[in-house]
């Protein structure tokens, strides 16, 4: 018997915590192959059943692409139609018009930090279908506003208004969706199950783009009066099927574990930034990286019809077939993390990404079809794809699970906050000169070079069963009123069982 002493820190009473996990390789009589580890938290509640991981994979990628098209139309818009339509006329327009993507991305914190607290007070499902109904409405309402010819200056505020509903809506939406799935999927296989949320959300991006590709190709006059809105406006359909699929979903074992004890933690965030925030700044720095999706799925998408004279309609195909090869290889690099470990895989990603942001706008500034439609796949598809569909799995994995929402979405958010301005500060540093796209480059390559460091700091945690994800070595042992005995029972086949004593820290 393996014996490990945990030492959690006082959350909410100065009880001890217990936590016994059990994981036992099983022989079947008259059979080669072995059950599967299994983990149970003083109940056998947390051994997840296979089908439950399934439901919440296929909900995370099904909500997650329903929600993120609500989210990226606007983004598509913003580049093609908002500067025209909800602002005064004049060389500003199309900053004032990038400015509002960024806006959501304000919002995200305060979304991250509202819904984190709920979802790790009152369950990661209800969070989840209030972040849903919340995008759905005020995308729709996007689709019903009047333009600045017709109320003048309350259009850009209004625009704004239900952008920052976006925003908050996006904060807890693919934090919770990552800590739900993680929390149901079997321990080999969580990078696995939870990169379909990430799969989900390009090809949220895909739809978004899709969409735009007849609404774009529209006569100018069409498009501007009425054409644009469609988008939006079959929102309320996407949602509404969205809605009905998340409500067939449980709350993780985990979780349920922690509620049925008493252990919630009142206030999240005091213990999160109490023993916790080295983790959130990690991940915020980690997070950078994300700005290579807002500068090629918004700024490129200007740059390269505004500047350089591409057709729109042609771009927006590179976008499309770019991250549809994104949501095709978001699986196989889980597969390849659960297998290899997160931080080869995540560094791997972020490598490629410094080298191909330079040859992709490279080719853009030269018009060259063909090695933007090559430079687009490799760097969104393969690349960016590399680091993006492991976060889902690796951010929430160095979180307890009693803050793992808060800790996951904050961070993320934060880190964030960069992306949502990466097209309007690609448009002051391109100056509407197209040779001066290095700045540009250079400017997602140092984002993709930090996050790169911040990562080498980090632990590897693709090995470490569910039920101790967070919680950390310690190097001396001491005896505290919080501590947490966890006995983690070991059997091989022919039922031989070790023993060892350990101290380890949340």
């Amino acid at each position: 018997m393996r014996r490990i002493t945990l030492v959690d820190e006082p959350h909410t009473a100065a009880e001890p915590i217990r936590i016994v996990a059990h994981v036992r390789r099983q022989r079947s009589s008259g059979s080669r192959s072995h059950e599967g580890n299994t983990m149970s938290m003083s109940t056998s509640a947390s051994a997840r059943p296979r089908n439950n991981a399934k439901i919440a994979a296929v909900s995370g990628f099904v909500g997650s692409a329903l929600e993120y098209y609500d989210f990226f139309i606007f983004g598509s818009a913003a580049a093609l139609i908002f500067g025209k339509l909800f602002f005064a006329p004049g060389p500003s327009s199309m900053l004032l018009s990038f400015a509002t993507v960024g806006v959501a991305y304000v919002a995200r914190p305060l979304g991250a930090v509202i819904c984190g607290h709920l979802g790790d007070k009152f369950g990661r499902k209800r969070v989840l279908l209030f972040t849903l109904l919340l995008m759905g409405t005020s995308t729709f309402l996007i689709g019903c506003l009047p333009t600045y010819s017709q109320i003048g200056m309350a259009a850009p505020v209004l625009i704004v208004a239900l952008r920052l509903l976006q925003g908050l809506s996006a904060g807890g939406e693919s934090p919770g969706s990552s800590s739900l799935t993680l929390e149901h999927a079997p321990d080999t296989k969580r990078a696995f199950y939870t990169s379909w949320t990430m799969s989900g959300i390009m090809f949220g991006i895909v739809l978004s783009t899709l969409v735009f590709i007849p609404v774009a190709s529209m006569p100018e006059e069409q498009l501007l009066a009425w054409g644009w809105r469609i988008p939006f406006l079959a929102s309320a359909i996407v949602t509404v099927i969205a809605f009905v699929l998340r409500r067939l979903l449980e709350e993780p074992p985990v979780f349920e574990e922690v509620k049925e004890n008493d252990e919630v933690v009142k206030v999240p965030l005091v213990i999160l930034f109490r023993y916790h925030w080295v983790t959130v700044l990690r991940i915020t720095a980690m997070s950078l990286f994300t700005i290579i999706n807002t500068i090629i799925n918004v700024f490129a998408l200007s740059y390269a019809t505004s500047v350089v004279g591409i057709d729109k309609g042609l771009m927006l195909v590179v976008i499309a077939v770019a991250n549809v090869t994104a949501v095709a290889m978001g699986p196989v690099a889980g597969l390849l993390s659960d297998r290899i470990g997160r931080k080869p895989v995540f560094l791997t990603g972020l490598v490629l990404q410094i080298g191909m942001i330079y040859v992709f706008f490279s080719a853009l500034s030269a018009a060259n079809v063909p090695l933007i439609f090559l430079t687009g796949i490799l760097l969104i598809g393969v690349a960016y794809t590399g680091a993006n569909a492991i976060y889902p799995a690796y951010f929430p994995e160095q979180f307890p699970v009693k803050v793992r929402y808060s800790g996951m979405a904050i961070s993320l958010m934060f880190g964030l906050l960069l992306a949502g301005f990466a097209p309007a500060i690609s448009e002051l540093l391109i100056g509407g000169n197209k040779a001066n796209w290095i700045p540009v480059a250079t400017f997602a390559a140092l984002a993709c070079l930090i996050s790169a460091i911040a990562t080498l700091t980090g632990p590897e945690t693709y090995r470490t069963p569910t039920a101790l994800l967070g919680l950390k070595k310690s190097r001396t042992q001491r005896r505290t009123p919080s501590t947490v005995m966890a006995e983690v029972v070991v059997a091989d086949a022919s039922g031989a069982e070790a023993a060892l004593t350990e101290k380890v820290r949340a």
